[in-house]
């Protein structure tokens, strides 16, 4: 899966992990430091948020281009020096580009936010102050959103269609890696399924799974320095009080719990799953050799296989239930949490209409960047079984044996 498409996968990874830790440290310890010594007239902490267009080419987004461009081709031509490979330009700048793409998505995101403010703030004096708001300023305002709503459609749909390439290269990158082993991988049970259906499916679901998490993952980056400013705002906490930042600290606590419990209510899921393409792979074969051999695909044995499928499929049904209870009333909680931590702050009236917005968007983006695992679990899960699938199949080229579920259903096809 990986090593047809990435250079060494374990060290390529290894190596883009710490990598990336080191370059996001240097930009967050020394960033500013480095952009003002090469020139760059970078805003202080205290300077007003720039609206619109402008916010992606003020001299602080112009410093982060030029420091990505050049860690990037580091990362990258030494990768190509060290380790060459056919797909090094899509997996190594590929990747890269969808990285920042991704990132660049989520700062239109931030520049909505920003815009919030000034809009609802306007509308609450408009509201509360007859004629101290024209027309003309709210029409401005929603010109401004206009643009970057613009901005942000461009960018999605460029993202799409490189990430759908991107993918496809990844799948084609595969398929040429198995099909040079078929020898080798044709002895193995529904080879044939694993090359074309495994693999699209794979592919199928990296591309929106895959674009998923790396928004998350940005989303986080871009986010939450967002929230620890605007948690300047509020002051205490119901219950808890008064503690430093309790924007940041509540989100993050609220985010791990809701995590954690999904992860640990859907924890059979993925076997399950993985379990439920054996038993349809083992009906679907008997089916097929039934076509060419008449002693084949009797009743007897068919209504056997398909008992095991109805079986499993039950089990699942079961499992997914309470899973989906106890996903369905912690995103029912989530949708009211926020307002239940403000109600001190509301009621004290010492935020206005636009700074609520911007941290009910700034909460709800980190929330949801946290609660990635939970919003996506049922397309992990089926992620996980594919991944298993090809595990397997790929262990046959390093001649190590078969996982037990493997070799359990290679000796009986039956559901144990």
């Amino acid at each position: 899966m990986f090593q047809s498409f990435f250079p060494n996968p374990r060290w390529f990874f290894i190596s883009l992990i710490v990598w990336a830790s080191l370059c996001i440290g240097v930009w967050y310890g020394l960033g500013d430091q480095l952009g003002t010594a090469l020139g760059f007239e970078l805003p202080g902490e205290d300077a007003e948020p720039v609206l619109g267009l402008g916010h992606f080419v003020s001299p602080d987004f112009l410093w982060f281009y030029l420091y990505f461009f050049v860690t990037l081709m580091m990362f990258g031509l030494v990768w190509m020096k060290l380790c060459p490979h056919k797909w090094q330009l899509w997996s190594i700048f590929g990747s890269a580009l969808i990285l920042f793409s991704t990132y660049f998505s989520v700062q239109v995101s931030v520049a909505i936010n920003t815009w919030r403010r000034p809009f609802f703030d306007s509308i609450q004096e408009a509201l509360a102050e007859p004629g101290s708001i024209t027309a003309v300023q709210l029409y401005d305002l929603i010109i401004i959103f206009g643009q970057i709503a613009f901005l942000a459609v461009i960018v999605f749909v460029i993202t799409r269609f490189f990430v759908s390439h991107y993918v496809f290269r990844w799948r084609t990158a595969m398929n040429d890696f198995y099909a040079a082993k078929w020898t080798q991988l044709r002895q193995v049970e529904g080879a044939a399924q694993r090359v074309q259906e495994d693999t699209m499916r794979f592919a199928g679901i990296m591309e929106g799974l895959g674009v998923s998490l790396v928004d998350a993952f940005m989303t986080l980056v871009a986010f939450l320095p967002v929230l620890w400013s605007l948690s300047q705002y509020v002051t205490e906490l119901p219950i808890i009080g008064a503690i430093a930042s309790p924007l940041f600290y509540a989100a993050i606590f609220w985010s791990i719990f809701g995590t954690m419990l999904m992860a640990f209510v859907g924890i059979k899921l993925p076997g399950l799953e993985f379990k439920n393409q054996r038993v349809e792979a083992a009906y679907r074969k008997e089916l097929v050799y039934g076509e060419d051999h008449e002693d084949r695909a009797q009743p007897l044995t068919l209504t056997q296989l398909f008992g095991n499928v109805r079986k499993n499929y039950f089990r699942l049904y079961f499992h997914y239930m309470y899973f989906n209870v106890a996903r369905s009333f912690f995103l029912q909680a989530d949708n009211l949490f926020a307002y239940i931590i403000l109600i001190p702050t509301i009621v004290a009236g010492t935020i206005t209409f636009g700074i609520l917005q911007q941290i009910l968007t700034a909460f709800g983006q980190v929330s949801n960047s946290f609660q990635y695992l939970i919003n996506s679990w049922p397309t992990i899960v089926e992620l996980l079984s594919v991944y298993k699938r090809l595990q397997s199949f790929e262990r046959v080229l390093h001649d190590q044996p078969q996982v037990q579920i493997d070799r359990k259903y290679a000796a009986s096809g039956e559901d144990k």
